[in-house]
Parts: structure tokens; C-alpha cells; sequence
């Protein structure tokens, strides 16, 4: 067995699908299967299940997975120790952050980072997929869930509070939801969901409601929804950094405060891949973010 192979162990693993693997290491997904079944020849034994979809290792595999990433992590290491003698902070950082969170109240922390860091290159993508949320080109996730996946390393950014809110204009006309039930007849303006109906969790001490909504409004893009609650649309569901200026302005009211409200979650959380080799642009990174989010 050689560096090699293990290195081809930890690829295929990482990717969980002997495709994306191939694509990773730019040869055949033929080729990654042979030299994986070679690997195991060698060994004597079997490491990797094989399905449809993905691979996933045997408990031999996962051990020697376990030796072959940290072998990966020292090479990895000792090249950016040698490609990064005598000079500053370099390198890569790829971030994934909420579409609304990230442009609303992170964007001033990332463009105070490059400020910081002009030798790193920041790669943001704005976006709120939640599957596969640390993969090729993103080292560092942010999301808002209820709970961070298992097999992914989460630190806690806060809670997250969402807000039933409208502008002063509509609720000196229509006045605002009292009740869960009058929120349900109200113009709803909140973030995307999937198909027409959005389930809202309202806690109230340890008692626990939930009520089906069908909203009037839906996007993914905050901004546009804080303009739609501020120009008298409707009942907004967003996040309390969405509209708290406007709140402490007077331009908006809130509604059922009483309420712990929850759509997606109410934490939000920075992730990261276990066992990773993280660069130093990477780890300086997660600990620039960590300290803004606790400032």
C-alpha cells in the first residue's frame, strides 16, 4: 500500500461517489474503480460499499480512512509551509453563507477580512441549499437549522429570531395579528419555501403550536422582502436583522412577541468538514468569523 492509495481512499470517501471522485482527481470513474478494487486486493480485505448512489466505507475502511486522511493532512501542511515561506497570509477561502444573513449582516465582516487580508482570496456564494453544504469549492458553511448535521463540525453563531412584523401604515389599517389564527388570514411575506404552504413553530414556555401558512409573498432575497413589508404588503416572518432598524425607527411593528417563532431554525451555525486539512487562510478565517459573530 502506498501514498497513493490512500490518498485515492480518502477521495473517494470524502466525495461519497466514485464519479465526483474521478471528476476530483481528472481520471475515469473505470480508473478510480479499478485502482479502488486493487486497493482492496492489496489489503485483503473489502473497504468500501458500493450502491447506486454513493460509497460508503466498511469498518475497515473507515480506520483506514482515518490513517490515509491524516497522512493527506501532514502532506497538505508541509506544502503550504514551503509554498508560503516568507510571505504573508495567502491562499483560498471558500464560504457558503445565507442569502439574507450574508448580505445583511455578514457582507460588512467579509469585506473587513479582505481589508485585513488582501493576500487571501475570498470565494462567497450566497446561497441556502442545505444538502451537501461543505463540498468541492466551499470550505466554511453558515446556515440557519435546528440542528447541525452529525458528520460535519458545528460552531454556534446565536440564536436566530424570527418576527411577526408589518409597517405602521398597514397595521394602523388593518391592524395587527393577535393570535396565531388571525396571523393565518393575514398576507404573509416570508423566505422561500417549498410548494405554496410554510409550517410555523410558535413556542410559548415549553408548550409547542404549529400552524399551517400559505404565503402572498415569498423570496429568498431579504432585501426585497424588507421592502415588501416596509411599502404595506402584508404580515412579514423574516429574522429579526431583517427589519431591526426599522423596528427601533418606527416604521415597523411587531406582533405575537409573546411567541418564539421558528421557520427554518433558531440557530445559526458555522460548518466545516472533520479531519480536513484546513489552510491558514481557512482556520484565520473561521475565527475572524467566530469573534464578529460574538462581538
Amino acid at each position: 500500500m502506498d501514498l497513493s492509495s490512500l490518498t485515492l481512499l480518502v477521495e473517494i470517501l470524502d466525495a461519497g461517489n466514485l464519479s465526483q471522485a474521478a471528476r476530483k482527481l481528472k481520471m475515469t470513474r473505470a480508473n478510480v474503480s479499478y485502482h479502488l478494487n486493487q486497493l482492496e486486493k492489496s489489503v485483503g480485505v473489502q473497504l468500501v460499499r458500493r450502491t447506486t448512489r454513493r460509497v460508503e466505507p466498511t469498518e475497515v475502511g473507515a480506520r483506514l480512512y482515518e490513517h490515509g486522511r491524516s497522512i493527506v493532512n501532514e502532506v497538505l501542511a508541509a506544502q503550504e509551509t514551503i509554498a508560503t515561506l516568507g510571505q504573508g497570509l495567502q491562499g483560498r477561502v471558500g464560504l457558503s453563507v445565507p442569502s439574507g444573513y450574508g448580505q445583511m449582516v455578514m457582507s460588512p465582516w467579509l469585506l473587513e477580512f479582505k481589508r485585513l487580508y488582501p493576500g487571501i482570496v475570498l470565494d462567497v456564494l450566497f446561497e441556502n441549499r442545505v444538502d451537501d453544504l461543505v463540498r468541492d469549492g466551499v470550505d466554511i458553511a453558515v446556515r440557519v437549522m435546528p440542528e447541525p448535521p452529525p458528520l460535519l463540525v458545528a460552531r454556534d453563531l446565536g440564536s436566530v429570531r424570527y418576527l411577526a412584523c408589518a409597517s405602521a401604515a398597514w397595521a394602523a389599517q388593518h391592524g395587527l395579528p393577535d393570535s396565531l389564527e388571525a396571523l393565518r388570514a393575514a398576507p404573509v411575506i416570508t423566505s422561500g419555501v417549498v410548494g405554496r404552504q410554510l409550517r410555523l413553530r410558535a413556542y410559548q414556555g415549553e408548550a409547542r403550536e404549529e400552524i399551517t401558512l400559505e404565503p402572498t409573498l415569498i423570496s429568498e432575497h431579504f432585501p426585497f422582502l424588507r421592502d415588501a413589508i416596509l411599502g404595506g404588503l402584508g404580515v412579514g416572518l423574516v429574522p429579526d436583522y431583517v427589519v431591526q432598524d426599522a423596528i427601533a425607527a418606527g416604521q415597523v411593528l411587531t406582533a405575537l412577541d409573546h411567541y418564539r417563532l421558528s421557520i427554518f431554525g433558531t440557530h445559526m451555525y458555522l460548518l466545516y468538514m472533520p479531519n480536513r486539512h484546513q489552510t491558514r487562510a481557512v482556520r484565520t478565517c473561521i475565527d475572524f468569523i467566530l469573534g464578529q459573530s460574538r462581538g
